[in-house]
C-alpha cells in the first residue's frame, strides 16, 4: 500500500500524555469518498498551449469526479460552444474530453482558438485553464537564388540560414549533401540563430554544399536551405588581427529570461589567430552546479534560472594580439508561482474556515476570485463567507454554502487557475484503510501504519497496541496529520497489532492493522575489485544472509544495466563467472540482492589487463653515418601502463631474419637516439613491455644502410699453442659480419720469440681463426698479436699475447727417490724436482706408479694392478694410503707435462710391518657327545703377519638364557681343529673364536652347539616314539600346532606395530661380548643374547645351518687420493688426492674382515 506521508508531522511529548491529534479543521491530505455528496474536481485537462499535429484528430481532454457526477460544457474563444452543431465534435460519454475528428474531413486550423471546460453538479461549477489550440507549422524555405561566396584566406565570415518561421520553431543544425555534419570547432560554430560562423577561414572550408537543415519536431519533417558555395583563396601571407565580436554587435545588450527557464548567451568572435572566449558575471560568480558552456565555451547556460541570476554578465574574446569584452545585461522576469495554492475544504455545518491563494511573480500578480466559475463580484451573495484579499473567511457554515471557488493570479508574463471547494457535511468518522492489513518491516527501518479516514466535523486520531488495548504515549512514535503513525527505528519487540481509532461527535471507528519486524537482508561476502589478464576467467562471490521467511533474488548488473546475452557469463547461486575475458567485459559489476521488504547491493570492479597492442608508425628521421633518432606511436597499453620499450634491429647485410637488442627506453619515452655501426643495413623494430608482459614486435621500420669503415676492434680469444714440438699455432675468435664495418675482412697475423732480437714475421689471411707457424723450437715462448683489416683500413694496433711452441715429452727422471713407511698402511715419498728445462712443456706435476710385489708370509712373487697418484704442480714428496700390512712394494716416479710423462725413476722397494689377522675364513663344530666338541677352523685368508696362536673363549648358557662364566683357550697357530672336552652334557655352548699375530688379536667368529643327553634320557625318548604314532597323540599335536600358528601371529603383528614379548626382552638382555663389558669379578661377558633377532649382526654371529663359518672377501678399500685418475697429498702429507687403479695382471686380494655367519639352531647340534 503506497503511504501518503505529509510533511507536516507531531511528535510526541515524553509524558504519559495518550497519543491523540487534535487536527485542525483545514487538512490538504483530506479526501472526500466519493460516495459522499461533493462537488466537481477536475482531475485531468490538456496544456495551456496546445500544439495538436494537423494529420491527426484534435483531443481535448477534461476529466472531473463529483457527486453526483458533474456534467460538461466547453466555451470557445470565450463563448459557449455548441458540439452538437458540429458534427464533427464529440465528446466522450461519462467525460468532458472533446474529439474532433479532422482526419475525414475539415481542417485543423477551423478549429484554432481559446477552449475553457466546466464540470458542474447541484454542489457548485469548476473550470478547466485556458487551453489555447494551435495546429504545429512546417513552412518551407523561399526560394532564392544564392551567389557564391568568395573571400581570402583568414577572412572572416558568417553563413546565414534564417529558417521559416514554424510552431514549434525548428532544430537547426548543418549538413552536406551526403548528410553529413559539417565539423565544427573553435573557429568554425553555429549559433543560437542558426547561422554558421567562421572566425577566419582557410582553404579547406572551400566547397560548393554548404546546406542549413530545419527539423520540426512536431511533424518530423525536415526542410532544406539553398546550398551555399564558398571558394577560399590561398594568400601568400594572411595579416593577423585582434578579435571583433560577430554577435552579439557593439560593447553592451539585454538579454530577458522567464524565471525556471534556461538562460543562454552567446559570443562569438572573429580573428586571427582564432579568439578564446571567457565569461564572467559582474559582481558575483557563476552558479557552480547550475552553470554550463556549450558551443566551445561561445555559448553560457544557466539552468532554472531566478531572480537572484539577474545581473551583468561579461564574455571576454581575446588571441595574442588583443581582447575585447561585451556585457549582457540580463533581467530575469516571472510568470506566476504558487506560494500557497487554495485546497478543498470539508466543513460541517455551523464550523468556521477559510480558502487562502497566494502566488508570486515579476511583476507581482493580481489575484481574483470566481466561485462556480463566475467571478465573485457577481456571484449570488453568501453571508457565511467574506473576501479579504487572497483570502476568503468562512463563518458558521450551512449545507447552501458549498460551492467551488477558482483563484486566478495573473501578470503579463501568464496565469495560473486553481479550484478548490467548500463542501458542508455532517459525517461519523470512516476509516478508509482495510482492516487487519500486515506490514511487514526490515528492523531499524521506519514503520509506517496506515489510518486513512473522514468524518466531518474532523475526527480526531488515537492509537493502540496490543489486545488489552492501552494507548501509545512514548516518544518513539510519531502521528502524522493524515492518520499514519510512524515507529522511526522499527525492532524486534515492535511487532504486535495496532489499533486505530477515529472520533468525532457523531461517532466513532477504528481499525486493526498488524506489524512484523523482519531482519535485514545483507551481503555477507561481497564481490571484489578484480585484475584480469584478457582470456583468462574472472569470478566475483556475492554471499547473502536474510531473514528465513522472506525469498531473496539475486540479480547481476554490469555498470548498473544487464549482464550481456552472452554464455561466457555464467551464474550460479553464490558466484558470477566470466571466461574468456574480452576488454568489453571491463566495468562495475553489481550484485543486487532483492527481497518483497528491502534491497541490498555490492559492487566490484573489473579491470581486463594485457600485454600491450605493438607500437605503430615507425620512422627515422636525423640519419647520420653512425646515428639515427627513433621514433614510434605506442601500442594501446590495455590498462596496464608501458613500463619500457625495447628496441632490436636486424642486420640485413649479414644476419638475415635474426634480430638483436639494440636498446631500451622508459615507457614514456617515445624517440630514441641509436648510435650504429658502419657497414649494416639496419631495419628496427620496437616491443612494448608491461606489468603483464612484452607487446608483439612492431612492423619493421624502413632500412637504413650505413657507410663502410675500418673495424673498430681486433679479434679476440688470441692463443699460442704448439700441436707439435716443431709448430705454433696461432687461434682467435674472428670478427662476426656487423664488427667487419666493411667488405673484404682480413687478418694481419704476427709473431716473434719473446726472448730473442728477431724483428716481427706477419702474415695476412683471409677470414680464418687459426695459423700455424712450423719450424719453431721446442717448447719456446713466443709474443703473438693479430690484427683485423678490410678494404677501408687497419683495425687499431692489437694487443701482444703471449704463446708457446709445441711441448715433447720430458727428457729426465726425477732423482733422488726416498720413501719413509709412516704405518702398515701409509707411506711417505719424496723426490728432487726435474730441471724446467728437461721437461719441454708445461709442468703438469708428478705421478707415482706403486704395486705389491712380494707377500712377507708366503714369499711368493704375484702380479697385481698398479696404482698411480699425480701429485700436481712442483711437489717434491707425497703420500701413500691404502696399503697392505705385512707387504712388499715397489715404486717409481714420474715427471709429467701437456705432452705426456717423462721416464720412470729408478723403482724402490720398500715393506710395510705387520698387522692384526682377519677372521678365521670358516669354523665348524662337529661330533658332538655328551662332555665334547670338536673344533675345525681354516686359517684367516688375511693374516696380515705371521700367525703366533688362536684364541678360543667359551661359555655355557643355561634354560633361562642367562651367560655363565667366560673360560679362555690358547691354540698352536699350526693347528686347525680341537677337541674340547669335560663339558656338561646336554649344554648350549657359545664359542668365540680368533686369531693373533706379533700385531695382536684379529676379529672373531661365534658359534653355538650343544652337547648330547645321557642314555637314560635317550631309552625314555625311544620310548615314547610308540605314542607318537597314536591317534590321539596326533590331534593333541595338531591343535598345539594350530595355537602356536596364532601365538605367532599375534606376536608377529604386536611387534609390527613396535610392541614388545617378553622373549624379545629377554633376548634384549643377551649382548654379544665384543659389545658389552666384561664384568669386573668373574671376568665374564654377561648375559646370552638370542640372535634369532632380525637385527643385523656385528661381526661375531651364529653359523648357518650346516655349522660352517665362510669367511667372505671383500674389496680393498683405499681412499680415494688423487685427482680423476690421479691422487694428489698436501706438504704436509695429509691426502687430498684421488686414487685411481689400472688394471695390468690378476686381482689383488683383499685383506678386510668379514662379518661372522649368524649362529646354528639349537635343535640342529642333535645327532
Amino acid at each position: 500500500m503506497q503511504l501518503k506521508i505529509m510533511p507536516k508531522k507531531k511528535r510526541l511529548s515524553a509524558g504519559k500524555v495518550p497519543l491523540i491529534l487534535f487536527l485542525c479543521q483545514m487538512i490538504s491530505a483530506l479526501e472526500v469518498p466519493l460516495d459522499l455528496v461533493q462537488p466537481p474536481t477536475i482531475t485531468q485537462q490538456s496544456p495551456k498551449d496546445y500544439i495538436i499535429d494537423p494529420r491527426e484528430n484534435i483531443v481535448i481532454q477534461c476529466e472531473a469526479k463529483g457527486k453526483p457526477p458533474p456534467s460538461f460544457s466547453w466555451t470557445r474563444n470565450g463563448t459557449h460552444f455548441d458540439i452538437d452543431k458540429d458534427p464533427l465534435v464529440t465528446m466522450k460519454p461519462g467525460s468532458g474530453t472533446l474529439i474532433i475528428n479532422i482526419m475525414s474531413e475539415g481542417k485543423a486550423e477551423t478549429y484554432e482558438g481559446v477552449y475553457q471546460c466546466t464540470a458542474r453538479n447541484e454542489r457548485g461549477a469548476a473550470i478547466s485553464n485556458n487551453i489555447v489550440i494551435r495546429p504545429s507549422r512546417s513552412p518551407l524555405w523561399t526560394k532564392e537564388k544564392l551567389e557564391p561566396m568568395i573571400l581570402q584566406n583568414g577572412q572572416p565570415l558568417v553563413l546565414p540560414c534564417r529558417p521559416p518561421i514554424g510552431l514549434p520553431p525548428a532544430i537547426i543544425f548543418w549538413m552536406d549533401n551526403s548528410f553529413q555534419r559539417l565539423p565544427q570547432s573553435e573557429r568554425v560554430s553555429q549559433g543560437l540563430n542558426g547561422d554558421l560562423y567562421f572566425s577566419n577561414v582557410l582553404p579547406e572550408d572551400t566547397r560548393e554544399d554548404y546546406i542549413c537543415y530545419a527539423r520540426f519536431n512536431h511533424t518530423q519533417t525536415i526542410q532544406q536551405k539553398q546550398p551555399i558555395s564558398v571558394k577560399v583563396i590561398s594568400a601568400r601571407s594572411s595579416r593577423e588581427r585582434p578579435p571583433t565580436f560577430l554577435t552579439p554587435e557593439g560593447n553592451a545588450s539585454h538579454k530577458e529570461e522567464l524565471r525556471g527557464n534556461v538562460l543562454s548567451l552567446e559570443c562569438i568572435a572573429e580573428g586571427l589567430p582564432t579568439p578564446i572566449i571567457y565569461w564572467i558575471k559582474e559582481d558575483g560568480t557563476l552558479p557552480i552546479n547550475r552553470t554550463f558552456y556549450r558551443n566551445f565555451k561561445k555559448t553560457l547556460q544557466i539552468t532554472h534560472v531566478s531572480e537572484a541570476d539577474s545581473g551583468n554578465y561579461q564574455c571576454i574574446a581575446k588571441n595574442p594580439l588583443g581582447a575585447i569584452h561585451h556585457t549582457i545585461s540580463v533581467t530575469v522576469k516571472a510568470a506566476p508561482y504558487w506560494i500557497v495554492a487554495p485546497q478543498n475544504l470539508v466543513l460541517s455545518p455551523g464550523e468556521d474556515g477559510s480558502l487562502i491563494c497566494r502566488a508570486n511573480g515579476n511583476p507581482k500578480p493580481r489575484i481574483s476570485w470566481l466561485t462556480n466559475g463566475v467571478p465573485v463580484e457577481i456571484a449570488p451573495d453568501d453571508p457565511s463567507r467574506k473576501i479579504d484579499g487572497d483570502t476568503i473567511i468562512f463563518s458558521n457554515v450551512q449545507e447552501r454554502s458549498s460551492a467551488v471557488y477558482q483563484c486566478n493570479a495573473s501578470n503579463e508574463y501568464g496565469y495560473l487557475l486553481a479550484n478548490a471547494f467548500v463542501n458542508v457535511l455532517a459525517e461519523p468518522p470512516r476509516i478508509l484503510t482495510s482492516a487487519n492489513t500486515l506490514y511487514q518491516v526490515i528492523a531499524n527501518s521506519p514503520a509506517l501504519l496506515d489510518c486513512a479516514f473522514f468524518g466531518s466535523p474532523l475526527p480526531t486520531i488515537e492509537w493502540f497496541k496490543g489486545a488489552k488495548g492501552r494507548a501509545l504515549h512514548e516518544d518513539i512514535y510519531v502521528l502524522h496529520e493524515n492518520g499514519t503513525l510512524e515507529i522511526p527505528v522499527a525492532q524486534k519487540d515492535s511487532t504486535g497489532t495496532y489499533t486505530c481509532v477515529a472520533r468525532n461527535k457523531l461517532g466513532m471507528a477504528k481499525n486493526e492493522v498488524h506489524l512484523e519486524i523482519k531482519d535485514p537482508t545483507r551481503i555477507i561476502k561481497q564481490p571484489e575489485y578484480a585484475i584480469v589478464q584478457r582470456g583468462s576467467t574472472v569470478s566475483f562471490e556475492c554471499k547473502v544472509k536474510h531473514d528465513h521467511t522472506l525469498i531473496p533474488t539475486v540479480m547481476w548488473l554490469k555498470d548498473n544495466g544487464e549482464l550481456p546475452n552472452d554464455e561466457r557469463f555464467t551464474v550460479d547461486k553464490d558466484h558470477l563467472a566470466v571466461t574468456d575475458v574480452d576488454d568489453g567485459d571491463a566495468g562495475t559489476y553489481t550484485c543486487v540482492a532483492n527481497t518483497t521488504l528491502d534491497k541490498v547491493s555490492a559492487s566490484a570492479v573489473l579491470s581486463v589487463v594485457d600485454v600491450p597492442n605493438p607500437p605503430i608508425d615507425l620512422e627515422l628521421t636525423n640519419q647520420l653515418d653512425k646515428s639515427v633518432q627513433l621514433s614510434w606511436t605506442p601500442g594501446d597499453d590495455n590498462n596496464s601502463p608501458i613500463t619500457k620499450f625495447i628496441i632490436e634491429y636486424e642486420d640485413t647485410i649479414h644476419e638475415v631474419g635474426l634480430w638483436h637488442h639494440q636498446a631500451e627506453v622508459p615507457g614514456t619515452q617515445t624517440t630514441a637516439q641509436l648510435m650504429l655501426s658502419p657497414y649494416v643495413n639496419y631495419s628496427f623494430r620496437v616491443t612494448a613491455v608491461n606489468n603483464i608482459g612484452q607487446s608483439l614486435p612492431s612492423k619493421a621500420s624502413e632500412q637504413y644502410f650505413t657507410k663502410a669503415a675500418e673495424p673498430d676492434t681486433n679479434p679476440t680469444a688470441v692463443e699460442g699453442l704448439g700441436s707439435e714440438p716443431d709448430n705454433l699455432v696461432i687461434t682467435w675468435k674472428p670478427l662476426n659480419g656487423f664488427e667487419s664495418n666493411g667488405p673484404g675482412l682480413q687478418y694481419k697475423v704476427s709473431w716473434r720469440q719473446k726472448d730473442g732480437d728477431d724483428e716481427w714475421t706477419s702474415v695476412l689471411v683471409a677470414n680464418v681463426s687459426k695459423y700455424i707457424v712450423s719450424g719453431t723450437p721446442t717448447f719456446v715462448p713466443y709474443l703473438i698479436k693479430v690484427q683485423a683489416l678490410n678494404n677501408v683500413g687497419f683495425a687499431p694496433e692489437p694487443a701482444e699475447v703471449m704463446g708457446h711452441s709445441g711441448e715433447d715429452l720430458p727428457m729426465v727422471a726425477p732423482g733422488n727417490v726416498q720413501v719413509n713407511v709412516v704405518n702398515n698402511t701409509l707411506a711417505e715419498v719424496h723426490w728432487d724436482p726435474v730441471p724446467l728445462k728437461s721437461i719441454r712443456g708445461h709442468l703438469q706435476g708428478y705421478r707415482i706408479y706403486y704395486w705389491k710385489i712380494q707377500s712377507s708370509s708366503r714369499r711368493d712373487k704375484r702380479h697385481i694392478e698398479k696404482k698411480i697418484l699425480t701429485f700436481q704442480g712442483s711437489k717434491t714428496h707425497g703420500m701413500l694410503p691404502g696399503l697392505e700390512p705385512f707387504s712388499h712394494y715397489a715404486l717409481n716416479v714420474r715427471v709429467v707435462n701437456g705432452k705426456g710423462e717423462g721416464p720412470a725413476s729408478p723403482d724402490r722397494v720398500f715393506h710395510t710391518p705387520e698387522g692384526v689377522p682377519s677372521a678365521p675364513s670358516s669354523l665348524k663344530i662337529v661330533n658332538p657327545s655328551l662332555d665334547s666338541l670338536t673344533l675345525e677352523w681354516d686359517p684367516p685368508s688375511h693374516p696380515n703377519g705371521i700367525l703366533t696362536e688362536y684364541t678360543l673363549k667359551y661359555q655355557p648358557i643355561n634354560s633361562t638364557h642367562e651367560l655363565g662364566p667366560l673360560l679362555d683357550l690358547k691354540i698352536p697357530a699350526n693347528k686347525t681343529s680341537w677337541i674340547l672336552k669335560n663339558l656338561n652334557f646336554s649344554t648350549r655352548y657359545k664359542f668365540y673364536f680368533y686369531a693373533h699375530t706379533s700385531a695382536g688379536p684379529g676379529s672373531h667368529l661365534t658359534e653355538e652347539a650343544v652337547t648330547t643327553m645321557d642314555a637314560g634320557k635317550m631309552a625314555m625318548a625311544s620310548r615314547q616314539v610308540d605314542i607318537a604314532t597314536q591317534g590321539w597323540f596326533i590331534g593333541l599335536m595338531c591343535a598345539v600346532a594350530l595355537l602356536i600358528l596364532i601365538l605367532l601371529i599375534v606376536c608377529f603383528i604386536r611387534r609390527n606395530k613396535g610392541g614388545k614379548y617378553p622373549v624379545k626382552e629377554k633376548e634384549d638382555a643377551h649382548a654379544d661380548p665384543e659389545i658389552q663389558p666384561m664384568k669386573e669379578d668373574d671376568g665374564t661377558f654377561g648375559e646370552y643374547s638370542d640372535a634369532e633377532d632380525h637385527k643385523p649382526l656385528k661381526k661375531g654371529s651364529r653359523t648357518p645351518s650346516d655349522r660352517t663359518v665362510k669367511k667372505e672377501d671383500s674389496d680393498d678399500s683405499l681412499v680415494d687420493y688423487g685427482e680423476g685418475v690421479n691422487g694428489q697429498f698436501n706438504e704436509d702429507g695429509s691426502f687430498i688426492g684421488q686414487y685411481s687403479g689400472k688394471k695390468e695382471k690378476e686381482p689383488a686380494e683383499g685383506n678386510e674382515s668379514s662379518e661372522a655367519p649368524s649362529p646354528v639352531n639349537a635343535m640342529n647340534s642333535f645327532v
